[in-house]
């Protein structure tokens, strides 16, 4: 057997198959004018050890390595413990792609099952899926089922929930002929009175973000009661670190859960990949894209998993599915799985705690600096807003010569608040990290 690929033989069998006698002759449809001519701009061809000196001499011009980060908004640095590591580079996972075989596929099966079981048990909800790419991609996929469920077209969106996600939402409903509409925000959460203003029978669902982007806690209480007034569906976005300490979402009365379970396990990584969670109460279960993996008995009574529900355009229902979403995030989901096993329920309530006190420590520390104070009186779980008294750019360069990420300037995202810094603090963060911020930010008041 030859392992390699498109020799002349492979060719001339292909052109040969599809009728035509050379390769020339085979792209003959493009015009000669639209042809390239000339050789590509390519490098030559480099040793093993060439091209490993090459890209460890580009990975070292990551600035950011080995800087001591207060970036949030959305990716946070989390410790990631070694058997996290160690279980994803296992072969049997780390090169498996997606369970079309369930009968030889029990290991992932079983994984995203176990998987799909905690976020259950954190959300509150009924079922979870293990297929969505990223928390933006799911809160929109979540927009989409409430329109094709309620049969509105209308989706309110609070203006706290993260910007990157409301873009996402927009393009996803531009495609389903879904309305958006954001709401407006006072002090750092959600206007009562705007999403108040405009709720009525034509909303299909709102979409709120708990803790919000700016790390505040939203009145969920309040709104969710608002929305279920009208008969739409209550969409949370959530930070599912926090829900070790926070009342599950299915508590106070949402619908679809979702969030990015990048805070599990799963490596910052300049950007990705990340990991969506979705999960749904009954009503929404056979809306739900992806896959469900549900647990069974063969016939002589052994424990096996099965893909239990898959509404994807590539199997039966084709142009009915809910969804394109025709990948499988087992791998990220794997690592999220190792994580909260290690964590435990006191665990999780732990690393909660320690981004609770330490994110107050540094926001008090903050407050006491002539200039600096905590831009609104909303509590807050690990991540605030500072008013500065100096654009937050201007901040961030000065305290990156210093070895120091500095948080997220908020006026990238909204103009009137160029002045504001957004500072996340994880339990990585140590006191003397933080009194380092502190002084680097006395020299800039």
């Amino acid at each position: 057997m030859n392992f390699l690929p498109n020799t002349d033989k492979d060719r001339e069998e292909m052109l040969k198959t599809i009728g035509v006698h050379s390769i020339d002759e085979l792209f003959s449809d493009v015009p000669p004018n639209m042809r390239y001519k000339g050789s590509l701009n390519i490098p030559p061809a480099l040793s093993e050890y060439e091209l490993s000196n090459h890209m460890r001499e580009l990975a070292e011009k990551n600035k950011a390595s080995g800087m001591v980060s207060f970036i949030g908004a959305g990716t946070y640095d989390h410790y990631i413990p070694s058997v996290v590591r160690h279980v994803l580079s296992r072969s049997e996972f780390y090169t498996a792609y997606t369970p079309y075989q369930a009968e030889i596929s029990q290991a992932v099966l079983q994984s995203i099952y176990e998987y799909q079981s905690m976020i259950c048990e954190l959300t509150g909800m009924d079922a979870a899926n293990a297929s969505m790419y990223d928390g933006a991609s799911a809160a929109a996929e979540s927009v989409t089922i409430a329109a094709g469920l309620t049969r509105r077209k209308r989706a309110l969106v609070s203006k706290t929930v993260h910007p990157e996600t409301r873009e996402v939402i927009r393009t996803y409903a531009a495609g389903h002929d879904i309305l958006i509409e954001e709401v407006s925000y006072e002090q750092g959460v959600t206007s009562l009175d705007d999403l108040r203003g405009r709720l009525d029978k034509d909303v299909c669902c709102v979409v709120l973000q708990q803790p919000n982007f700016f790390g505040n806690l939203e009145s969920v209480n309040e709104l969710s009661a608002m929305v279920k007034e009208h008969g739409a569906t209550l969409v949370v976005s959530a930070n599912p670190m926090s829900l070790g300490l926070l009342t599950p979402p299915a508590e106070y009365g949402a619908d679809i859960v979702v969030g990015d379970g990048q805070v599990f396990g799963n490596p910052m990584a300049f950007g990705g990949p990340h990991l969506g969670i979705m999960a749904v109460n009954q009503k929404y279960l056979r809306r739900m894209p992806g896959r469900l993996v549900g647990m069974t008995s063969d016939d002589q009574g052994r424990r096996g998993f099965v893909l239990t529900l898959q509404t994807r355009e590539q199997h039966i229902r084709r142009e009915k599915a809910t969804s394109n979403i025709c990948s499988n995030q087992a791998l990220n989901a794997l690592a999220a799985t190792v994580y909260l096993s290690w964590l435990g329920k006191e665990g999780i309530r732990e690393v909660g705690e320690q981004c609770v006190q330490k994110a107050h420590y540094l926001a008090d520390r903050i407050s006491a600096i002539k200039g600096f104070g905590v831009a609104w009186d909303a509590p807050f779980f690990h991540e605030f807003a500072v008013k500065c008294p100096l654009e937050a750019n201007q901040i961030v360069d000065a305290l990156s010569e210093k070895g120091i990420l500095a948080g997220c300037p908020l006026g990238r995202f909204y103009p009137e608040l160029k002045d504001y810094l957004l500072i996340a603090v994880t339990e990585k963060r140590t006191k003397d990290e933080m009194d380092d911020l502190v002084a680097g930010l006395e020299e800039l008041a």
